[in-house]
């Protein structure tokens, strides 16, 4: 099965910037509708980023969610790191009958090939921050924008 609280957790934490950036009130429930789920759902992924000093929240009429740390110093590897509560990247099987030589061997062999490729994913993470992700989204929307008003001046012209 697929672990999609990464990429969930992502989008949530760079969704919270994005909205104190632009100055808007970021909730559970705003959250919650720009990912399609429950405001519940969102709330469960919140506990582990607050937890870990990545994110806060404050209830009442003017609550919300917002970053618990500046966003140079949150990398996506700290992410990465708070919601999969240090889960696997890939496990081998452990159910594997030693019939040859591949199958008497698998286990270690697999063991080490994830573990290197855990090691470079997240040294990759780490060298992302929250803010350098943050430009990233906004030249692609400029992008997008870009293109969409090209093509339709285009189409019209």
């Amino acid at each position: 099965m697929i672990d999609l609280r990464f990429p969930t957790a992502l989008q949530i934490v760079l969704g919270i910037q994005i909205a104190e950036e632009d100055g808007v009130r970021c909730t559970s429930q705003k959250l919650a509708d720009s990912l399609g789920v429950n405001a519940s759902f969102v709330r469960k992924l919140l506990v582990p980023l607050s937890r870990d000093g990545i994110v806060a929240a404050s209830q009442g009429k003017g609550g919300g969610v917002r970053l618990a740390r500046k966003p140079e110093t949150i990398t996506l590897r700290d992410i990465y790191l708070t919601v999969t509560d240090e889960k696997k990247l890939w496990v081998a099987r452990s159910d594997v009958p030693c019939q040859c030589v591949a199958s008497a061997n698998i286990v270690q062999f697999f063991e080490r090939l994830a573990g290197e490729a855990e090691g470079l994913v997240l040294q990759m993470l780490a060298n992302r921050t929250v803010a350098d992700s943050v430009s990233e989204i906004r030249k692609l929307e400029m992008a997008r924008l870009s293109g969409y008003v090209v093509s339709r001046t285009a189409r019209n012209g």
